[in-house]
Parts: C-alpha cells; structure tokens; sequence
C-alpha cells in the first residue's frame, strides 16, 4: 500500500502503530497511533497519491523530521 510505504519510509521514528483497515463496500481507513488520519468512508472518496502523507505532516507538524534526514 503506497499510503503505508509512504508513512512509513519518511516517518518510522515517530509512529508507533499504523492500521489500514480494508473491508467490505470499499473501506479504507487509516489510523496512526489511534488516530483516524483518513476515512474514505468520511471523505467519500480515495485518497489522492500523497495525501495522506500530507494528512499526517497537517496533523503532527511539518517540523518533524523525515527519517534519515
């Protein structure tokens, strides 16, 4: 999934638990360290290439660091 490579080759060091949650009639969430980043459900829609990247520097700050910068 290019939403978790995504978190996770740019923030491994601060995320402690990431989940996708796939199911039935199109259900995607993902949630980082308990927190509902992105619902599809909610939104409606897929999620764009890089949003949830973005989602995630939006929500815990575009100071944190990328891994190995």
């Amino acid at each position: 999934m290019s939403a978790a490579n995504d978190l996770l080759s740019n923030y491994q060091h601060v995320v402690d638990d990431l989940t996708l949650v796939m199911g039935s009639k199109g259900i995607f969430d993902v949630e980082v360290d308990g927190d509902m980043l992105y619902s599809k459900q909610g939104t409606g829609r897929h999620a764009n290439p890089g949003e949830i990247l973005e989602l995630f520097q939006d929500r815990y700050g575009a100071g944190v660091e990328r891994y190995g910068a």
